[in-house]
């Protein structure tokens, strides 16, 4: 028997709902984003934007022209890259191998000028160089701590791949504690490898935290792989820059090991009562070397040099120069759990040779 509808009491809209509520599919209801992820994305928009806004304007494009090398006359090579602003008088940081062999430089900042740039000093085997424009009261870029970075951080590359200028790409800090070889041969310890995207052209800009701070320099690219890039930790590029501006080099000293930044074992801190929880692990030691020589070994951990405090490869870095080459300094070691101090003659690393 076929009742009304009107006798049920449905009508209007009761009467949509009673067939969509009997329709399984139809009374799916619709699909709603978990509450706080739009705030979320914003969130991580925002800061992608405000760490642009701080350090975009310090960012710029360099032109390197490069002398034929085929014997044409007038003619000439050019190759791009990027760099930043580490100083108000026109002080420049990118890579050694940007500006490596360049005739003349143009650099075209932020607010679209060019000018001519000189040659303040490079370290290929840091690949960095410090370049200079006559420009006052430029915006800088402030250095990070590199080694307060984490794995997962957020991380924010600006350049100009392609020849595109002020480009941003974000990502996250992939990994610490890298290696890789730079141009003249050397081993680069303590790199950073990210997944924010680079290109040619990036090389020389900064690698930026979410503060705003330059925590690496972009410098390499694995061109097969998808989001494997590397970047020069902040603490060496402003060491190295310090010196480059003072002296236009770097007279390095040479240990002949390779290197890891690695933590070490509470008990271990206490037992020996060391004044840092990290030092510099050996990884490999080359055969001949001032390392060798003194007898230092694979898996050996570095915590002092020249009676003062290693708690990574920067620190050793910055004891390895100028005053201590050709003299005997004291290295103190942790050996399985054993502590052990060695006598090792570091020997300058010349600019022709091509080692670890």
């Amino acid at each position: 028997m076929n009742i009304p509808i009107e006798q049920q009491g449905l009508q209007g809209a009761e009467l949509v709902r009673a067939f969509t509520d009997a329709d399984p599919v139809a009374a799916e209801p619709p699909f709603r984003p978990p509450a706080g992820d739009d705030e979320l994305l914003d969130s991580y928009s925002r800061t992608v934007a405000r760490v642009v806004e701080k350090v975009g304007p310090s960012v710029v494009n360099i032109r390197a022209h490069h002398p034929s090398r085929q014997g044409q006359r007038g003619a000439e090579a050019a190759g791009t890259g990027s760099g930043f602003v580490i100083a108000p008088d026109g002080f420049i940081l990118t890579n050694s191998h940007v500006v490596q062999g360049a005739g003349r430089m143009e650099v075209t900042l932020a607010d679209g000028r060019v000018l001519g740039a000189s040659l303040v000093g490079q370290d290929p085997d840091a690949d960095l160089a410090v370049i200079r424009i006559h420009a006052p009261q430029l915006v800088h870029a402030p250095f990070g701590d590199s080694k307060s970075i984490r794995v997962g951080q957020i991380a924010v590359a600006i350049g100009s791949p392609f020849g595109f200028h002020q480009t941003v790409t974000a990502g996250v800090v992939s990994a610490l504690g890298r290696s890789m070889r730079s141009q003249s041969g050397r081993l680069i310890d303590n790199v950073i490898q990210t997944d924010a995207a680079l290109n040619p052209g990036n090389s020389g800009g900064p690698l930026v935290n979410s503060r705003g701070e330059v925590v690496g320099v972009n410098t390499a690219m694995i061109l097969p792989a998808q989001g494997i890039c590397f970047a020069i930790a902040s603490n060496t590029a402003e060491f190295v820059a310090g010196w480059l501006i003072k002296e236009g080099r770097i007279r390095r000293g040479w240990l002949g090991i390779a290197g890891q930044d690695v933590p070490i074992h509470r008990r271990v801190v206490r037992f020996h009562r060391l004044t840092a929880d990290h030092g510099v692990m050996v990884a490999g030691v080359e055969a001949g070397s001032p390392a060798s020589r003194a007898g230092l070994r694979e898996g050996d951990i570095i915590v002092a040099f020249g009676g003062e405090p290693v708690s990574g490869i920067d620190d050793l870095h910055r004891h390895l120069v100028a005053g201590v080459i050709g003299l005997a300094s004291p290295i103190t070691l942790i050996r399985h759990t054993e502590k052990l101090t060695l006598e090792v003659t570091p020997e300058e690393l010349a600019k022709d040779e091509q080692r670890n």
